[in-house]
Formats: structure tokens, C-alpha cells, sequence
């Protein structure tokens, strides 16, 4: 039997909020913005690559997507690695390699190695996601988890804010090979550091004191044994809120609903959100007619969004929702869907491109951390890993489908409004999904 919640709560101190799981976090959002940054700065490029190599929207598609592939490829296989080597040894290798591929493409002499070299960036890079959001499960007691996940989703959003504008940059002075030089550089540094820093448990780490060690582990003996005892009333009737048995072995995990049908819509959002970094910097230089250092300032507003909406989702959904993940899932694909319908109408106004960008980006994240915070609630320790493995799997590969369809959509009508109306389609398909899922009671 555990302790008793008021026992446990009067020994934990301020010191213990604040200790050394902050740290990791920290590292976390660094290496992740490193990671996006090596992902993403192809958008900006790509204007430039596909004059270079002549290159269809189609084909220019294809250079984004490939990652993609690669990347749903490694996940499943990292979150069994993960389970019998832990992060300390993981990340770091997984950066270095990621690191190395992005020096190398900037070498490529046809669009075809570019291809390649891009599935291998997703390779390498597919072992990360699986990492950090373990790591948060390990490191976080329960109602700190999505606010941690929250920070962890946010630095996917600062990546895409600096990398238009740094990116073009780069490749207007001294031409976009060197984009990827200069981007190989930081994930050489991180993974030294990770690898001395953080460990894959606290209970591993001599910088974690005994007082915060308690404060995690046994604040989550607080959450499975007491529970969440508010209702929200009819909010947790529409989103099926009941006690549900943990997926405590592989074949639970495999045969769950719940898990596919948050894979299934996290391949929705996946699509959205690639779909709309790969093409949102073609949109503004082809259909807007901007100059590319013009698409560089505008290309970074919904990543601004993002990076907001992933702040304020995290803390919604563990301190309104108290840590109900499903109303910010709904909510990021019921009013994305409608900031594609204003994107598709608003006046040509830089401002209001801007503002309407940046809204689509805010509203896309708000629910991001649940997707992820979502299976620690179904899970035990030893099978999320393999859980999240499934959903990051399943789900990027709207990453891969999403460019190339866009891309045929584009090479067969040239109208980006097109576009953003499949995008509108698939967020209200996705909402329709996340309806079928039950809420965790956890306890």
C-alpha cells in the first residue's frame, strides 16, 4: 500500500520542485531544437535545390518526405532498444549520427543521393523522439508530465522560427550547401554533453538528491494510488473519462484502440504539420510572389504560434484539464481545421498572412504535448517506450505521405488553396477519431 497523500506531500519542499529534472528538461528542449533544426532547414533550401537540380513539386516534395520514411522506420525499433539500453548511451549516438548526414548533405551532386541521404536523416533522427519522451516518463511524476512534455514540444516550434530566416540567410551569401555545414556543427557538442549529464533514471544520477528522487517517484504513487478526484462534468462525459486497465505487456500494447487511434491521429496532425513547413515558404514565394528573404521573416510565424500554443497546451492540460489529455487534442484539430479555411481566404495582406500563419501554427500546438502525454496514462514504465514508439512511428509518416501529395497536388492544379482544404479535411477526420478514444482515469 503507499503512503498517504497528506504524509507525502508535507515532506516535499520548494527544493524538490526544483531540482535537477529541470536540468534534464533544459537539455532536452536543446538537443530536440538541434534535431528539428537539422529536419526543417530543407524548407528553406529547397527553393534554391530545386532550381539547382530542376526539380518538380513532385520531386521536390520527395527530398522532404524521405525523412519521413526513415524516421517512422527507427521508431519501433528504438523504443525495444531504449527498453534494454536506456537513453544515456542512445542519444548520444543518435546524434552524432544525425549530425554526420547533415554535414554530408550538403555534398550531394543529384537529387536522387539528396533522397537518400534524407531517409537516413530520418534513421538516425527517429531514435530521439522515443528518447526524450521517455526520458520525461522517467524523470516526471504525473502531474508534471505534460507541462514537461509541453517544453519538450516547444522546442520542435523554435527550430522553425530561426531556421527560415538563419537558413536563407546562409544560403543567399554563401550558397545552401553551407546550411547544412554549418548545421552539422551544434550536435557534435550536445551529445558530449548529454552523455555526462543525464542519465536514464534519476535514482541513477548522483546529481539528483534524495529529497527530489522521493518528490518524483513518490508523487507518482500519489497519482496511481489517490487519483484525480474532480469531475468536469459534462467535459469528461464527451470525452469518455472511465478507469482503464494499464497496458502492462507488449501484446496489450499492440492490441489497443486507444494506442492506434492516437497513432492514426497523430498521422493526421503529422500530415498538417510537414505538409505546411515543407510548402507554407513555396506558398509565400510562388502565390504571395515574396522576395526569399520576405518568405524567411513570414515562413517563421507558425512556428511563433506553435511555440506558444505547445507552452500553454501542456500546462491546460495538466492544470485546467487536470491531466485529461483529450480537450486539447480536440481542440487543436477542430480550430485548425477553421484557420485553414481563414488561410485560404484571407486578403493578401502581409500582415494578415502573417497573423492568420501564426494563429493556424498557435492553434495546431496547443494539443501537441497530449498526443505524447496521452499513452503515459494507458502505460506502464517498461511498455511506453514501445507505446510511443508506436504513435511517433505510425504518426510521422504523415510526414512522408503529406509533401509528395501536396506536391501532386500542386504539379496538377498549381492552386495552394487546394492545399490547405486536404489539410482542413484530414483535422476534421482527426477529430472525429480522437472522439473514439477513452480518457484514463489514473489510478
Amino acid at each position: 500500500m503507499g503512503l498517504p497523500e497528506s504524509k507525502i506531500r508535507s515532506g516535499l519542499g520548494i527544493k524538490e520542485k526544483i531540482g535537477y529534472r529541470w536540468v534534464v528538461l533544459s537539455l532536452i528542449f536543446i538537443v530536440y531544437i538541434i534535431c528539428y533544426a537539422d529536419r526543417t532547414n530543407i524548407g528553406a533550401v529547397l527553393p534554391f535545390i530545386k532550381k539547382d537540380f530542376d526539380l518538380s513539386n513532385f520531386q521536390a516534395g520527395a527530398i522532404s518526405s524521405f525523412f519521413f520514411l526513415g524516421y517512422a522506420i527507427s521508431q519501433i525499433p528504438a523504443g525495444f532498444l531504449l527498453e534494454k539500453k536506456g537513453t544515456r548511451v542512445i542519444v548520444p549516438i543518435a546524434v552524432i549520427a544525425f549530425s554526420l548526414v547533415t554535414f554530408f548533405l550538403g555534398t550531394v551532386s543529384s537529387a536522387a543521393l539528396l533522397i537518400l541521404l534524407r531517409l537516413l536523416l530520418g534513421l538516425s533522427e527517429g531514435f530521439v523522439p522515443v528518447s526524450m519522451a521517455t526520458t520525461i516518463n522517467n524523470w516526471f511524476p504525473a502531474k508534471e508530465k505534460a507541462t514537461a512534455t509541453g517544453v519538450y514540444i516547444a522546442s520542435t516550434q523554435i527550430a522553425p522560427i530561426f531556421v527560415p530566416i538563419v537558413a536563407t540567410a546562409i544560403a543567399v551569401s554563401f550558397g545552401w550547401r553551407y546550411v547544412f555545414y554549418w548545421f552539422a556543427i551544434p550536435g557534435f557538442v550536445i551529445a558530449i554533453i548529454w552523455y555526462l549529464l543525464v542519465r536514464t533514471k534519476p535514482e541513477e544520477s548522483p546529481r539528483v538528491s534524495k529529497a527530489e528522487l522521493e518528490y518524483i517517484l513518490q508523487e507518482e504513487a500519489v497519482s496511481e494510488s489517490v487519483g484525480e478526484k474532480r469531475s468536469l462534468g459534462w467535459i469528461d462525459k464527451a470525452i469518455r473519462y472511465q478507469k482503464v486497465e494499464r497496458l502492462s505487456n507488449f501484446k496489450s500494447v499492440f492490441t489497443s484502440w486507444n494506442i492506434w487511434g492516437n497513432t492514426l491521429t497523430y498521422f493526421l496532425m503529422n500530415s498538417v504539420l510537414y505538409g505546411m513547413l515543407t510548402w507554407v515558404p513555396m506558398y509565400l514565394v510562388n502565390a504571395k510572389g515574396y522576395s526569399f528573404m520576405k518568405m524567411g521573416f513570414v515562413a517563421s510565424t507558425p512556428a511563433i504560434g506553435g511555440l506558444i500554443g505547445a507552452l500553454l497546451g501542456g500546462v491546460i492540460s495538466d492544470k485546467v484539464f487536470l491531466k485529461r489529455r483529450k480537450p486539447t487534442m480536440l481542440i487543436t484539430a477542430i480550430a485548425t481545421a477553421i484557420m485553414m479555411l481563414v488561410v485560404v481566404n484571407i486578403p493578401d495582406n502581409g500582415t494578415l498572412v502573417s497573423l492568420s500563419l501564426g494563429l493556424a501554427g498557435f492553434f495546431l500546438n496547443i494539443g501537441w504535448p497530449a498526443f505524447t502525454a496521452y499513452p503515459m496514462g494507458l502505460t506502464s514504465k517498461e511498455t511506453f517506450p514501445v507505446a510511443i514508439a508506436i504513435v511517433n512511428s505510425g504518426g510521422n509518416l504523415g510526414g512522408f505521405f503529406s509533401p509528395m501529395i501536396v506536391g501532386a497536388i500542386l504539379d496538377a492544379t498549381g492552386n495552394y488553396n487546394l492545399a490547405f482544404g486536404f489539410f482542413g479535411a484530414l483535422l476534421v477526420l482527426g477529430f472525429l477519431i480522437i472522439t473514439t478514444l477513452k480518457e484514463p482515469v489514473q489510478d
